[in-house]
């Protein structure tokens, strides 16, 4: 009982200061039109936006809206890249017809990989692989040791929607996410939209690093495939009488975000533009000075790191058990315009999700927050906490005694059951926790009624809520937390300043 009450304090006093922090007066919009236009996955755009007032970032979960089935160049397999719960509904490949030469060529390569793989793996030529070759990898070894092997970023060819997908099926497809992502005006010369995903070495949870709205992959396909949804003129022609009216000089470029280094690629040669050249340098230039500055903030969070130069190392490290914190210290979810959260610390411990209910006359972009994004996030916000309040249950153990078993998962040691959480450095620095375990505190800009109308069609949505696994929260017109979910389709009014009088106090006798 007493830990019940702790938790539920920590919890109330964490939503304390994030009302507190919305309550605060919104910035002025840019009146001039922005420079640049970029939307990210999570909350990792204040460094970008400090770098010029005139750029404008949205928040939109990172399958950005495509539920594709991926098969990679010279791949058989297909792989989801969607949260899990959604069913794949295109299908896109890497390449064309023109690369059948080099499609064979790399399967050959890969097959020859994987068979060499295999044969260092396998329980009885392991050892004498060792023995044999041990002496061989010397190089290697030091080469990793002193961190010159990074993974360098995807770059297989741009990937294509299925070309049996007809035309209206395309312009409802980017009809729907444009909607979803509230840009249907306003549209800049250069728009990026930025999957993200983490290069990291030597390590078997490299997933949990990368995109869980795409499946555990890293972004940049679905935000390859979406560029070029966009930028198809056909598609455009078909958008402009539903009111969707995209300039022509307007470019979608696709970016991957190394959630690691902070360094961006461009995926700008799958749209080559001589007239954009200028755009995509500035651009380029921006990123690169907002990446230095989120560096030199995460530095002061991560052990051993005493400058931005040192976040990079991080990555090509094979012995470095905290290459990133990734989601450690996520608390709350907001779906609400940018206005609400522009220039507001919130310590990127916040899913920012762009959102105006005014622009969603049946709320299905509302059904879809909740039903998506949310459940996605609820899954991260869970697995953190439940990694950190029971490590020894749902946590993933030291990862410094991992090994990995069948291809399918870590033991810790030479034995047990296999470990599903997150590793214990992932969650503790080595003398205090990096995540509060604090669950997920989902607020939304909409009316009361229509939320409550979501959840009443989403019994498996809403019993995280009435259970509470999560908590939910209604924004009022000004952006401020101004009622709290009760459970059972029932709202609470929230006090001024979230005085919160109905909390239990635990009184502690010293």
């Amino acid at each position: 009982m007493t830990d019940t009450i702790l938790q539920e304090a920590a919890e109330r006093s964490a939503q304390r200061a994030l009302a507190k922090t919305l309550a605060k007066p919104s910035q002025k919009t840019n009146q001039d039109g922005p420079l640049l236009q970029a939307v990210f996955c999570i909350d990792v755009r204040s460094a970008l936006e400090s770098v010029n007032p005139q750029i404008q970032t949205l928040g939109f979960a990172g399958f950005f809206g495509l539920t594709t089935a991926y098969r990679g160049f010279a791949s058989d397999i297909e792989e989801l890249r969607l949260p899990v719960l959604l069913n794949p509904g295109i299908r896109s490949c890497s390449g064309t017809s023109d690369d059948a030469a080099a499609d064979q060529s790399a399967r050959v390569k890969a097959r020859a990989t994987r068979a060499w793989g295999r044969f260092k793996l396998a329980a009885v030529s392991s050892f004498a692989f060792v023995e044999a070759m041990g002496p061989i990898y010397v190089g290697k070894l030091l080469s990793d040791t002193l961190g010159h092997h990074g993974v360098p970023a995807p770059n297989d060819p741009a990937p294509r929607l299925d070309p049996a997908l007809d035309l209206e099926t395309r312009t409802t497809a980017a009809e729907t996410v444009l909607r979803a992502m509230s840009l249907t005006t306003d549209f800049a010369r250069l728009v990026l939209l930025v999957g993200h995903g983490a290069n990291v070495v030597n390590n078997p949870h490299a997933s949990g690093l990368h995109c869980g709205a795409c499946g555990g992959y890293s972004g940049e396909v679905n935000a390859r495939l979406l560029a070029a949804l966009l930028n198809d003129p056909a598609v455009r022609t078909g958008l402009a009488p539903i009111g969707i009216k995209i300039p022509a000089d307007t470019l979608f470029i696709a970016a991957l975000h190394d959630t690691t280094t902070d360094k961006v690629t461009l995926y700008a040669e799958d749209h080559a533009s001589d007239a954009h050249h200028t755009d995509i340098s500035q651009a380029r230039a921006l990123l690169a000075a907002a990446g230095r500055l989120a560096r030199g903030e995460r530095a002061l969070r991560l052990p051993r790191a005493r400058s931005e130069s040192d976040v990079t190392k991080r990555s090509r490290d094979w012995a470095e058990t905290r290459p990133e914190w990734a989601l450690a210290g996520c608390n709350a979810f907001i779906a609400a315009p940018r206005k609400r959260t522009a220039g507001r610390t919130l310590e990127g411990r916040a899913f920012l999700h762009e959102y105006d209910w005014q622009q969603d006359k049946n709320f299905g972009v509302l059904e879809l927050i909740l039903t998506a994004p949310v459940v996605v996030a609820s899954w991260i916000s869970l697995q953190y906490y439940g990694s950190t309040v029971a490590p020894c249950v749902f946590g993933g153990g030291n990862k410094l005694l991992h090994n990995v078993t069948g291809g399918i998962g870590v033991v810790e040691g030479n034995g047990g059951l296999l470990r599903a959480g997150l590793p214990w450095q992932s969650v503790h620095d080595g003398e205090a926790y990096a995540h509060q375990p604090l669950r997920l505190s989902v607020c939304i800009e909409a009316p009361r009624k229509a939320i409550s109308d979501v959840l009443s069609r989403h019994d498996n949505v809403r019993s995280l809520f009435d259970n509470s696994w999560l908590h939910l929260f209604a924004l009022d017109e000004e952006g401020r937390m101004a009622w709290r979910y009760a459970g059972d389709l029932q709202w609470a009014e929230m006090k001024d300043a979230e005085a919160d009088a109905d909390v239990p106090r635990l009184k502690v006798a010293v």
